[in-house]
């Protein structure tokens, strides 16, 4: 099931909401999915790196990265996992939504260039806790660029 479709169910509510509230806790099913997707473009890295304070040349200098394993330039890490966040904080579960925690395995690199799609997959719901743990992946086209797990607490009707 996608969240579109959810989205979709309760657009008055979440319309009535100025947008403020995601889905609440009571909504999310397990295998309820959404996805971010993003071109990285130059100014994207160099705005990340301005940002954070990450200049590793691997990412800002592309004669230093064509000497590396990478032979060029690739995006920051984290810069591709910052999409998985706005699927969080924006999709699913949506605005309210609290990140806990976060794993993430680093695949493949990211280019300028690449459209990064971020996938987020409810995976379990903790009614108990308000809290649900997602599957968090990115991908480049098929190829899976981040694998991770969150756990994140939801707001309940409650």
């Amino acid at each position: 099931m996608q969240i579109a479709a959810q989205q979709d169910k309760g657009s008055k509510e979440m319309n009535e909401r100025d947008g403020l509230q995601g889905l609440f806790l009571e909504d999310l099913e397990i295998g309820l999915t959404a996805s971010y997707g993003k071109t990285v473009t130059e100014t994207d890295i160099v705005m990340f790196a301005g940002i954070t304070g990450d200049n590793n040349p691997v990412h800002l200098n592309e004669e230093f990265a064509k000497t590396t394993m990478f032979a060029g330039r690739i995006a920051h890490g984290m810069l591709s996992a910052g999409f998985i966040s706005t699927v969080l904080g924006t999709r699913l579960p949506g605005p309210g939504t609290i990140y806990l925690s976060q794993n993430l395995q680093f695949k493949a690199p990211v280019r300028i260039g690449d459209t990064v799609t971020a996938r987020v997959v409810v995976r379990e719901i903790m009614p108990a806790k308000k809290r649900a743990i997602l599957e968090t992946n990115c991908y480049v086209g098929d190829l899976c660029v981040i694998a991770g797990e969150s756990t994140v607490m939801v707001p309940s009707r409650a």
